[in-house]
């Protein structure tokens, strides 16, 4: 899940990102309007958490602007909590407003449920099956054959990703990507020492296996019981 937070004040931007990044999120910063705008229209972002004050635009012109050409939803924070300002966000589009000081915690609470809103529908299920894997994005839960695994939050963010495009070959760099925010050629032993983690938990105990390497190309998640099973695609 990839997040963008358009917020001036370093303390705040450092310590949500230290905290959403933690819970396996990918998290984007601008610390000005013009900046996070530039980033809102260009890239594609689960949820934006959007500052009221910031320089070079504020919050309501950086609203504006991304609702003339995206619907992604938007957390608006401000220290001014009166009425009229919840209203006035509102009004022009945000989906959720939280003033602050606030909570870390509500402010997960209030993504979390965003983001089920948005993955409520039946292309974007939020739970897969995969054989007798279970991977529920929703609880940020994985169990196979009934038993629970107990998976770190990277873990987690790279079994997801997996799951999401199981019968696809994913490449190391774009597991990279979305998992680390990280665009590089020289460390991908990361992604081959988080693969072995994962397969130690999902694979290894179990005689059916479902996380392949495709020498090569990179990694993909399937049930390859059926022989006759057609071949994943690379992306």
């Amino acid at each position: 899940m990839r997040l963008l937070m358009i917020e001036d004040e370093e303390k705040t931007s450092s310590y949500v990102h230290r905290g959403l990044t933690g819970l396996g999120y990918t998290v984007d910063l601008a610390s000005n309007g013009i900046d996070g705008l530039h980033c809102a229209l260009e890239f594609d972002y689960e949820v934006i958490i959007l500052d009221v004050m910031l320089p070079g635009k504020d919050g309501y012109g950086v609203l504006e602007g991304l609702r003339q050409r995206k619907k992604t939803p938007v957390i608006m924070l401000s220290a001014r909590g009166t009425v009229d300002d919840r209203v006035r966000g509102l009004r022009d589009g945000a989906d959720d407003y939280l003033g602050k000081p606030f909570s870390f915690v509500e402010l997960v609470a209030r993504i979390q449920a965003i983001i089920r809103r948005q993955s409520s529908g039946p292309e974007d299920p939020t739970c897969i099956c995969i054989d007798d894997l279970e991977v529920d994005l929703q609880a940020r839960k994985v169990s196979r054959a009934g038993m629970r695994l107990d998976l770190t939050a990277k873990e987690f963010a790279l079994l997801s990703l997996l799951a999401r495009h199981q019968g696809e070959i994913l490449s190391k760099l774009m597991i990279a990507e979305q998992v680390w925010d990280m665009n590089f050629d020289s460390d991908a032993n990361v992604v081959e020492v988080a693969i072995k983690r994962v397969r130690s938990k999902v694979d290894v105990p179990y005689s059916t296996k479902l996380l392949h390497t495709v020498r090569g190309m990179g990694y993909v998640l399937e049930s390859r019981d059926e022989p006759s099973q057609s071949r994943p695609r690379p992306i």
